[in-house]
């Protein structure tokens, strides 16, 4: 049921927020009923807060009034988790943007939702720290969204995701009761972990306000490696070697051959024509041991099918070696500016058999598709490079995701690692949870949100 705003609402939000808190008109509201997916719909209002009590206030109105409310920060998300079908108000955390402590004696800092990952890592990294999440969009993406998503990129291979840097959370249920999770310490263990609950709900069972982060140092030193193989099955066959050793890449990337003929069309790389899998791999440490290490991924590296493995030396030889990996995405994007992203995860040794399959259901789809992502891990970036506009297209796009779940799922994989599951994937979801998992979830769901205002209409399937 679309729901919308009378004077009186209008009136008690702009009670709280202020005049200048509120937008109502849909040509404001427009910008923020859409994220990084196809899917769009204008929001009643848009509420800014700028701080936790002004949260309480807005989520006990609209718990009082039964109105949906869509927690959002920047719209990076990929999944429609914050694109307010059920209509009601979005409540922007953007201004929330205040990094509120940094203690390097005890390793952590404590943020509000709506500062950027760049921001904190700036932040931190001045007195010599970082905070291991990074995903792609970190120059634009909020840490309060990182959270939701449990999006954590390139770096979760060796640091982890979010669930593993985070000490506690102050949020806001969405019957308007503040609660405070977690320790401060790295070790404790009473009552249920509700931040690790709330970490990846993607903001439909409570509004996270403030955030206590676990911090690491910065290693002394980082080595870059590229290594060409000849096809996805000797570029997996290192991967494994690679994780069986005692020394983990901080970074460990792949593109398959097709990402690789995008990049060949779309770019001057000169990339050898034999070259059908590439791994971007760093190493990082002490300056004592980094070559070292270095050097033993390296011999991991080399199995059967490495054409070529080369390590950076200079600062413009990292560039030139990530300069493949950037030009992917401008060159999907010239191909496809509707593509469909999906992120799922198989386990590394599996990693051929879904991407040989995904090569057969492209061929008889006759859609595109590209591969890349973190091997370490087996998160898989799918590209389905299609017009959404075409009906015959789009039509054999929803065959391919289809058929890919199914096959994520009889692979022994997971349906998403880092973008969520939100409107898009909402009707597999019950395909890997089992019916008593399911039943349990919404009645969690149920006790942090009796009402069922927050972030109605995602994750759970009808």
């Amino acid at each position: 049921m679309k729901a919308n705003l009378n004077h009186s609402l209008i009136k008690q939000f702009k009670g709280i927020v202020g005049s200048k808190g509120l937008f109502t008109d849909p040509a404001d509201c427009l910008p923020y009923g859409y994220d990084n997916s196809r899917l769009q719909a204008t929001p009643a209002g848009v509420l800014f807060a700028d701080e936790h009590d002004q949260i309480v206030a807005i989520v006990q109105l609209c718990h009082q009034h039964h109105l949906p409310l869509i927690c959002r920060g920047k719209g990076t998300g990929t999944t429609g988790a914050t694109v307010p079908q059920q209509g009601g108000v979005v409540l922007s955390l953007e201004r929330m943007n205040r990094v509120l402590e940094v203690d390097v004696n005890n390793r952590l800092a404590r943020v509000q939702p709506g500062v950027t990952n760049r921001a904190l890592q700036q932040a931190v990294g001045a007195e010599g720290f970082f905070w291991p999440p990074d995903p792609t969009s970190a120059a634009v993406c909020t840490i309060g969204g990182n959270l939701a998503y449990n999006s954590a990129g390139p770096r979760a291979v060796k640091y982890g995701t979010p669930r593993e840097n985070t000490l506690g959370l102050k949020a806001v249920t969405g019957s308007g009761e503040t609660i405070t999770t977690g320790v401060n310490t790295t070790k404790g263990v009473v009552g249920y972990d509700l931040t690790r609950l709330l970490i990846g709900s993607e903001g439909t069972l409570a509004i996270i306000t403030e955030a206590r982060l676990k911090l690491t140092p910065q290693a002394q030193s980082k080595r870059t490696l590229q290594a060409s193989f000849r096809d996805i099955h000797a570029a997996a066959r290192a991967v494994s070697a690679i994780m069986r050793q005692p020394v983990t890449p901080c970074a460990l990337e792949f593109m398959d051959g097709t990402a690789l003929e995008m990049v060949r069309t779309f770019s001057d790389l000169q990339l050898d024509q034999a070259v059908g899998a590439l791994l971007m791999i760093e190493v990082d440490g002490s300056e004592q041991s980094i070559d070292d290490e270095a050097a033993t991924v390296a011999k991991a590296a080399d199995v059967d099918g490495l054409l070529e493995i080369h390590t950076a030396e200079t600062q413009e030889e990292i560039a030139r070696l990530w300069k493949t990996r950037k030009a992917l995405s401008p060159a999907l994007r010239n191909i496809a500016p509707k593509k469909i992203n999906e992120d799922v995860v198989v386990p590394v040794s599996r990693m051929p058999d879904l991407i040989e399959s995904l090569h057969e259901l492209s061929k008889k789809s006759g859609i595109t598709i590209v591969n890349f992502g973190h091997a370490g891990n087996g998160n898989i970036h799918v590209n389905l490079l299609l017009n959404p506009d075409d009906p015959k297209q789009l039509a054999a796009g929803e065959h391919c995701l289809k058929s890919l779940f199914e096959l994520v799922l009889k692979l022994g994989g997971t349906l998403s690692g880092e973008h969520g599951i939100g409107v898009t994937k909402r009707p597999f979801i019950d395909q890997e949870i089992d019916p008593a998992s399911l039943n349990l979830m919404r009645a969690i769901k149920r006790q942090f949100d009796p009402h069922q205002i927050l972030n109605p209409g995602i994750v759970f399937p009808d």
